[in-house]
């Protein structure tokens, strides 16, 4: 356990996983009881009902019943159990046998679109600490060397290969958490998407400022197609990622 003076004295390029710090161990004066897995299982519970803005290490002991300095025992500070906890959660993603995933490659980039799309959805604070800590946990590198691994068996060059893994997976990250947040803002007030969606739509039809607009909104809903906010979802989150496969059959072919 580290002092509270040491914990802001933290590298700027730092990761529980650089410090050696993601396996270890209980000492014998530490609090039992407790470990660091069900710690981190209680923490992802936690920021999944009330979000990361509320989250603090005395919230988690509370939730635990043990005070704030028996978790400091298993983690050093907050951002070393945020990014335990941003790790665990890939691993809730089902990833394809390496052994398969020659078989086809355009099939196992939807499946694992569509498992990084759940995941941003089912945890919505995730998207705002990708990018925030080197996320080089095990889960988290396992995902990214099936991403690597399936862009590589398209057949796109290797000078192309890095954008190819950005245009998809970056369109999933946007999507997935614009999509966790509306879902989330519809949770917290009590309503379906369909009902939220309907009084939103409602509400913005009466602003003479955007009646062309919506309009032109209103004729690309209707060709979309889908009589539920969730079938229209998933049929724009569908159609953008084939129009991403062919891109890249496309460049595979100038190629």
């Amino acid at each position: 356990m580290v002092s509270a003076a040491d914990r802001t004295k933290r590298s700027v390029v730092t990761s529980v996983w650089l410090e050696g710090k993601a396996s270890r161990g209980r000492k014998a004066e530490q609090p039992s009881g407790l470990d660091r897995d069900k710690i981190t299982a209680v923490t992802v519970r936690l920021l999944d009902a009330e979000g990361l803005a509320k989250f603090s290490m005395r919230r988690l002991a509370a939730e635990m019943g043990v005070t704030a300095m028996s978790v400091y025992w298993y983690v050093d500070t907050k951002d070393d159990l945020l990014e335990l906890a941003l790790d665990s959660v890939f691993g809730e993603m089902r990833l394809p046998d390496r052994g398969q995933e020659r078989a086809e490659w355009r099939d196992q980039l939807r499946e694992l679109a569509a498992a990084y799309r759940a995941l941003l959805i089912s945890h919505p604070w995730v998207s705002s600490l990708i990018g925030t800590y080197l996320n080089i946990g095990p889960h988290s590198l396992a995902f990214s060397g099936t991403v690597q691994r399936i862009i590589r068996n398209t057949g796109l060059p290797l000078n192309w290969q890095a954008a190819g893994m950005s245009a998809v997976f970056q369109f999933v990250y946007g999507y997935g958490t614009v999509e966790g947040q509306f879902r989330k803002r519809c949770s917290d007030a009590g309503m379906t998407m369909d009902a939220f969606y309907a009084d939103a739509m409602g509400a913005t039809r009466t602003m003479p400022e955007v009646e062309e607009l919506f309009q032109e909104a209103e004729q690309l809903m209707e060709a979309r197609g889908g009589d539920t906010v969730e079938e229209m979802l998933d049929r724009d989150f569908d159609h953008g990622l084939e129009l991403l496969i062919a891109g890249i059959e496309t460049m595979v072919a100038r190629a």
